[in-house]
């Protein structure tokens, strides 16, 4: 009887948990991850980004249309912090397919977070929960003249 009790009271304690679990969905700038010194040392300028409409040069070659969706531990970090540091990760994955693809640049860049596209110059979308933070992009590698 009293393993049947512990076992009641172990699967209560497991299942109430997931009422706790969040997935909050926010914006945050752009520009605040981009100049953060790390965003600037990994990412160099051999690659240039263009979020949502931003303008950009005469197209000389398109490379196609690159994916990336990264998460990154969230616990004991802010949802801002978590955030940005899983979006230079995903930066990073566009620059490298970038790179390998012989382009110098990633065009309309969108967030794409749980396949709910959203274009904006200014703001990327990231999700974070307890302990996971989660941020997922599409762009256009091309070679820009």
């Amino acid at each position: 009887m009293k393993k049947i009790a512990v076992l009641a009271l172990t699967s209560l304690t497991l299942l109430s948990s997931q009422a706790f679990a969040r997935d909050d969905i926010n914006a945050y700038s752009v520009a605040d991850a981009l100049n953060q010194g790390a965003a600037k040392s990994k990412l160099g300028t051999n690659i240039s980004f263009y979020f949502g409409e931003q303008a950009y040069g005469e197209v000389e070659q398109d490379l196609g249309e690159y994916k990336t969706n990264k998460k990154t531990n969230a616990f004991n970090k802010s949802d801002e912090e978590a955030c940005q540091w899983v979006f230079l990760s995903a930066m990073i994955a566009l620059k490298e397919r970038a790179v390998q693809a012989g382009g110098n640049a990633v065009v309309n860049i969108k967030s794409n977070y749980k396949h709910n596209l959203t274009s904006s110059n200014d703001t990327f979308q990231c999700g974070a929960g307890t302990f996971v933070a989660g941020v997922a992009l599409t762009g256009q590698v091309v070679k820009l003249k």
